[in-house]
């Protein structure tokens, strides 16, 4: 299964039915999803988590929705409500609002719950940390940016349209730690973990890689000032050059071609007078020059 699966799995199964009004907040975080379709006045949910449709199910049972009627098609679960029923579901929730909600955190945090189930998404935190609800219009977008915001949980908006110029709107994130704070706010406590244990070894994995970057980039670069300063060395005997050089350019000469691969701090540790990376560079340097001089 997907990620994205798990966390909806475990979700689907917190037990808080019993308060009625989670209950409410719940469902209404569903409705006000893009998931939710009306197709000859009956209320449509379609899902590909069969947990979810199991959960939207137990959801209309406690509010005293009884009637509907589940199929698949394909991959995905399809959970239709009555005509009548659809419309007792509406009249429920005609009054009922965000200011409702953002009334108690434990409603916010089921209203939360249920948009995510509803129309959440999530990406295998090992390829990209990306998190995304798609919901009805801008306006519930940003009451539920508001929301989390309380939360520090830091989310933006995302609007579009189809090619029906059908309006459409999400709020995402793509950063691993409001993923991570979200989770653990809608109650997806074990996600969070299995999040977080992914979220350190990518990190500690992309630490070892520029590293390795790192040390593979100045080992190049070491390598070839070493082959052109040995060059320079073997065409400066070979044009009788090398023998009216310095002692100090003499001796750091000999040091390079027996020692290609020390560095230039290594080099300067061997000379019987030790000098610093810095003046070893520079005698190098002279020694590459008088080549063309």
């Amino acid at each position: 299964m997907s990620f994205s699966t798990d966390v909806k799995e475990e979700l689907s199964k917190i037990s808080n039915l019993a308060d009625k009004e989670s209950v409410k907040a719940e469902m209404y975080g569903y409705l006000c999803t893009n998931n939710i379709s009306f197709e000859n006045g009956c209320i449509k949910f379609s899902t590909e988590s069969e947990y979810n449709i199991n959960r939207f199910s137990k959801l209309l049972n406690n509010i005293n929705i009884n009637k509907y009627d589940i199929d698949i098609t394909g991959k995905k679960y399809n959970i239709t409500i009555s005509k009548k029923e659809s419309e007792l579901l509406r009249e429920q929730f005609k009054r009922y609002n965000l200011d409702i909600v953002s009334s108690m955190e434990n409603l916010e945090k089921a209203f939360v719950r249920g948009s995510f189930l509803g129309c959440g998404s999530i990406n295998n935190p090992q390829n990209k940390y990306h998190i995304e609800i798609r919901l009805k219009d801008e306006y519930i977008a940003n009451k539920v940016i508001d929301i989390l915001k309380k939360y520090n949980i830091n989310f933006k908006v995302l609007s579009s349209s189809d090619k029906k110029n059908s309006k459409r709107c999400s709020i995402y994130a793509k950063d691993g730690e409001e993923i991570s704070k979200f989770l653990a706010f809608v109650g997806a406590g074990a996600s969070v973990i299995r999040f977080e244990e992914i979220r350190v070894y990518r990190d500690m994995r992309n630490n070892v890689n520029r590293l390795v970057n790192c040390e593979t980039a100045n080992l190049s670069k070491t390598i070839g000032a070493a082959v052109k300063q040995i060059e320079a060395i073997k065409k400066l005997k070979e044009t009788g050059k090398f023998n009216n050089l310095p002692d100090n350019l003499k001796e750091i000469a000999e040091l390079r071609i027996k020692n290609p691969e020390a560095s230039l701090t290594e080099l300067g540790q061997m000379l019987k007078e030790p000098i610093g990376k810095s003046g070893v560079n520079y005698r190098l340097k002279t020694l590459v020059d008088k080549v063309d001089n």
